[in-house]
């Protein structure tokens, strides 16, 4: 019995996928729900799992190619014994060749070691392919490799046209310095934020606001409460979380903030679902935290957490990046003192984090040093008016500086 494996079916602000790299070959076994390949689309990137065990027989779409929802990309062939039987020769033909007696006890160790770094996703795809886990770039936390990572060096790998014979320099000719070029395809993903960015830019009356926060108070109760904080909640007390709801406090008293623009009319949205931006090697994305109004720091940390280690192993579900109607960006990790973001259409506002500085300011007519970060609101200037957007900041200022009013809704 064969069984076809379709493209699954995409949402529907999805309409095609890339099929990244396939995982097996024809002949090779393959077990129930065992990804078989990688499939990416324009926001994130999805696993092809097997609906039944058994042999792969033939693939009908090579690596590279653009699918639809519901295409046939391969054909199984059902059956334990089959699947056993084809376990049987693939261990045969891909058994190791014997030991070389230079090989010592401390590279086999560490060996062991460096296949225990990689999650198990991770080392199946870099085995799969027979790949070299220390030439793959990687973007983990402490160094890691990430399923993206590796998926990524298999895009590149399949687009990248083989190398033409450097020319026999003329005779006489005088060696110079090296002026290589390298055309590498945009990512699905990189393609769409390119997009968004350009209708955004195109569609919107983008304006931008500044101010400046004294985070004293912020990194004061922090500092205080972090350890107990962590021990109760099992997760770090950081900035993003007092942000959120300095926000949210801020959305409530300008609710057009709030708000997007359809055709003529004006939605304003009564929930807060906040996007949090997160930086991967793949590019941007937004996962949303829903409700965020109802949740508490704890709760709002967690999920941020989650998001952002499920971002860059490329796990994310489409789901999670899906809505939105106010976005936070933080700059400043990767030491932005000030910019001008760019609104996540269609929402109509993003606030922009930046660096922390130490600068110093005018206290109680004494100069005192404290920590600072510059904050900015790129707003559609068609629903949103300047004055909106300035008390806007404004208020989110007043929160930093004195959270207190955040816990009495003052």
């Amino acid at each position: 019995m064969t069984t076809e494996i379709k493209v699954p079916q995409l949402p529907e602000s999805v309409s095609d996928a890339t099929l990244v790299a396939w995982h097996k070959r024809p002949g090779d076994a393959v077990r129930r729900d065992e990804n078989l390949a990688d499939l990416e689309t324009d926001k994130v990137v999805l696993e092809l799992p097997s609906p039944a065990s058994g042999v792969l027989r033939e693939l009908k779409v090579a690596d590279g190619t653009v699918v639809t929802s519901g295409q046939v990309l391969a054909v199984i062939e059902e059956g334990a014994q089959a699947a056993v039987a084809a376990q049987g020769g693939a261990a045969e033909k891909r058994a190791p060749a014997p030991e070389s007696r230079a090989e010592t006890g401390h590279e086999k160790e560490k060996e062991a070691k460096d296949k225990d770094k990689l999650s198990p996703s991770v080392r199946r795809l870099v085995e799969e392919n027979r790949l070299d886990p220390d030439a793959i770039p990687s973007s983990g936390r402490d160094g890691r490799l990430t399923k993206s990572d590796v998926v990524g060096f298999l895009g590149k790998q399949a687009s990248a046209p083989a190398p033409a014979p450097a020319p026999a320099p003329a005779a006489g000719a005088r060696a110079s310095g090296a002026r290589a070029e390298q055309r590498v395809p945009m990512t699905r993903l990189r393609q769409r934020i390119a997009q968004r960015m350009v209708e955004a830019q195109s569609t919107q009356a983008l304006l931008t606001s500044f101010n400046e926060v004294d985070l004293t108070a912020v990194q004061q109760l922090r500092s205080r409460h972090k350890d107990r904080f962590e021990k109760e909640h099992g997760v770090k007390l950081g900035f993003m979380s007092f942000f959120v709801k300095a926000c949210i406090e801020a959305l409530k008293k300008f609710p057009v903030v709030n708000a997007s623009v359809d055709g003529s009319d004006i939605v304003y949205h009564e929930f807060y679902d906040i996007g949090v931006a997160v930086s991967t090697d793949r590019g941007l994305v937004v996962p949303i935290v829903r409700d965020a109004d109802v949740k508490g720091f704890a709760a709002i940390e967690k999920e941020i957490g989650e998001y952002a280690k499920k971002a860059r192993a490329g796990s994310i579900a489409i789901e999670d990046l899906t809505g939105g109607t106010f976005t936070i960006t933080n700059g400043g990790v990767f030491g932005s003192l000030m910019s001008t973001p760019i609104v996540n259409a269609p929402q109509s506002a993003i606030l922009g984090m930046h660096k922390i500085q130490e600068r110093p300011m005018v206290v109680d007519g004494q100069i005192a040093i404290r920590p600072m970060m510059y904050i900015a609101i790129t707003y559609d200037h068609r629903i949103i008016d300047g004055r909106e957007a300035v008390q806007f900041l404004v208020t989110v200022k007043e929160c930093l500086e004195d959270p207190g009013r955040m816990l009495l809704g003052i």
